[in-house]
C-alpha cells in the first residue's frame, strides 16, 4: 500500500436529517477504515495555537460532556486554551461502569470520528499529542484503536501524535483527576478538585480530558456546524446521545437517541419492559425512578427536580417482580469494593452502609434502627469524600429507600417481599477482586 500523505476530497454527502449520527448511519461507507472517513470528513490540519473558530462553534452547538458530568465542553476548551503554552489531549475511553458499553461502541465502529474529533479539539487548544486511554482489559477496543492509529501513521504521517494508552482496570481509574494522576506515572486515585473547570498537567503540560463520545461530537460538529447539532435534542440540551440500556429487555442495547426523549419513548425504542417497577438512570453512582416518571424527558432541565440525571448515559429497566432493595444492594457492595479507600467516608463508610442493608435484607429484631442508621450514614457521608465516589453510592441508596419504599418496609417487617424465593438478577454487577488483587497502576 502507498505510504502517501492522502488528501482526498469529501462527498458532498449531506448532513444527517435524523438522530442517527454517531450509529447506524446506513448512507455512510465503510467509517471503519480510514479510506472510506476521509470520504466524507476533512483530515484535521496541523495544530496551531489560536485555532478559537472551534471552540465558538462548539460553544454555539452548546454541547456538554458525555462522560457522566454534562459540563460545557466550550468552557473545558477555552480554559486550557488560556492556560498556558504547552498542552496534551486526553481520550478519556475507560468506561468503568459497568452498565455502559457505549463508548466501547463507538471507538470500534467509528474510531477515526472519535481520533478526528480529538484532533480538533488538540487544534483549538494548542496540543501536540493526544493520548487515548482504554481500559486494558477491553481487548476488542484497543485492537480497533490501534488498527484505525496505524492507519493513519501510513496514510496521514505528519498528523498529530497518538499514543494509545491501557489503563487500570477500576471503576474510579476513569475518573477524570485519576486519569491525570495516573497519567504522571501515579496511582490511579482520585484526586480533589475544588473548581471547575480546575486545569490539571500532565508533566509541564496542561490537560484537557475529553470522554470518546464528546470527541465524536466535536467531530460532527466541526463538519456540519452547530445550527445542524441544535437541530436535534432541547433548547438547554441541544444534540444525540448514546444510551446503554440493560435490565429487563430483550437484550442489552446502546440506543443514539435525541436529549428530550420521553423517557418511555426510550424503553420502546429499546424493545424494554413497559412498565417496570423503576428504572435506574445515569449509572451505579447515579438515581433510581419509579414508573410513575415514565414521561418525564431524558435531559438533565427534567432529570435533575427529580433527583436523577442523564449521567454516563445508562438506564437499566427493573421489573414490578425484582426486589429493588436487592438490587440496590448488589451495586453498593462492588461500589464499596471499588473505592481507593483514600478516605474514611469511602473506605469505611460505604462497606457500612452495604452491611446495613444486607441486614435489612435479611430481616431482624431491630431492623428499624437500622433503617435509621442506613439514612443517618448518608447524611454523614455526603460531601466529605475526597472525590464524588461515596456522594454517588448515597444518592443512589436514598433514591432506594424511596422508590422501593414497599420492598424496604416488608424487610423491615419481616414479611417476604414480591421477590421472594426468586434468584433472577436484573442488574449487570461484576464479580468483586479481593482487595489484594485491586490494580491501580
Amino acid at each position: 500500500m502507498s505510504t502517501n500523505v492522502m488528501r482526498p476530497t469529501p462527498a458532498a454527502i449531506d448532513a444527517p436529517t435524523g438522530v442517527r449520527r454517531l450509529l447506524d448511519r446506513t448512507d455512510l461507507p465503510q467509517t471503519t477504515l480510514l479510506p472510506g472517513h476521509r470520504q466524507i470528513y476533512t483530515r484535521p490540519g496541523s495544530v496551531r495555537r489560536g485555532r478559537t473558530h472551534l471552540i465558538k462553534l462548539v460553544e454555539q452547538a452548546g454541547l456538554r460532556g458525555r462522560g457522566g458530568a454534562a459540563f460545557p465542553t466550550a468552557t473545558k476548551l477555552r480554559a486550557v486554551a488560556e492556560g498556558g503554552r504547552r498542552s496534551v489531549v486526553v481520550v478519556n475511553g475507560t468506561e468503568g461502569e459497568p452498565a455502559s458499553r457505549k463508548d466501547a461502541m463507538l471507538l470500534q465502529v467509528r474510531p477515526h470520528l472519535v481520533l478526528d474529533g480529538a484532533t480538533h479539539a488538540a487544534a483549538s487548544v494548542g496540543a501536540s499529542e493526544i493520548y487515548v486511554c482504554i481500559d486494558r482489559q477491553n481487548g476488542a477496543c484497543l485492537q480497533s484503536v490501534g488498527r484505525a492509529l496505524q492507519e493513519r501513521r501510513q496514510y496521514e504521517p505528519d498528523a498529530v501524535a497518538v499514543t494509545l494508552l491501557a489503563t487500570p482496570p477500576r471503576y474510579v481509574a476513569g475518573e477524570e483527576s485519576a486519569l491525570v494522576h495516573w497519567l504522571n506515572d501515579q496511582g490511579s486515585m482520585p484526586q480533589y478538585r475544588p473548581t471547575r473547570p480546575h486545569i490539571q498537567h500532565v508533566g509541564r503540560s496542561a490537560v484537557l480530558v475529553v470522554n470518546a463520545e464528546t470527541n465524536a461530537h466535536v467531530g460532527l460538529i466541526n463538519r456540519f456546524g452547530a445550527e445542524w447539532f441544535r437541530e436535534a435534542g432541547t433548547e438547554q440540551s441541544p444534540g444525540t446521545t448514546l444510551v446503554a440500556v440493560s435490565g429487563a429487555v430483550e437484550r442489552p442495547v446502546v440506543l443514539e437517541v435525541p436529549l428530550g426523549i420521553p423517557l418511555r419513548s426510550l424503553l420502546h425504542e429499546a424493545d424494554a419492559d413497559s412498565d417496570p417497577q423503576a428504572i435506574l438512570l445515569g449509572g451505579y453512582g447515579g438515581a433510581w425512578l419509579g414508573a410513575e416518571h415514565l414521561d418525564s424527558l431524558y435531559c438533565n432541565e427534567a432529570l435533575r427536580p427529580l433527583g436523577a440525571s442523564v449521567g454516563a448515559g445508562i438506564l437499566v429497566v427493573v421489573p414490578r417482580v425484582a426486589c429493588g432493595l436487592s438490587e440496590t444492594l448488589r451495586i453498593v457492595e462492588w461500589m464499596a469494593n471499588e473505592s481507593a479507600r483514600q478516605c474514611g467516608p469511602c473506605a469505611f463508610g460505604l462497606p457500612a452502609i452495604a452491611k446495613d442493608l444486607s441486614s435489612l435484607l435479611r430481616g431482624s429484631h431491630d431492623s428499624r434502627a437500622i433503617l435509621a442508621r442506613v439514612k443517618e450514614r448518608c447524611s454523614v457521608i455526603e460531601g466529605r469524600g475526597a472525590c464524588r465516589h461515596p456522594d454517588g453510592v448515597v444518592r443512589l441508596v436514598k433514591s432506594a429507600l424511596q422508590v422501593f419504599s414497599d420492598d424496604v418496609e416488608a424487610h423491615v417487617g419481616g414479611v417476604p417481599c414480591v421477590a421472594a424465593g426468586s434468584s433472577r438478577r436484573w442488574v449487570a454487577v461484576p464479580a468483586m477482586e479481593p482487595e489484594s488483587d485491586l490494580v491501580w497502576e
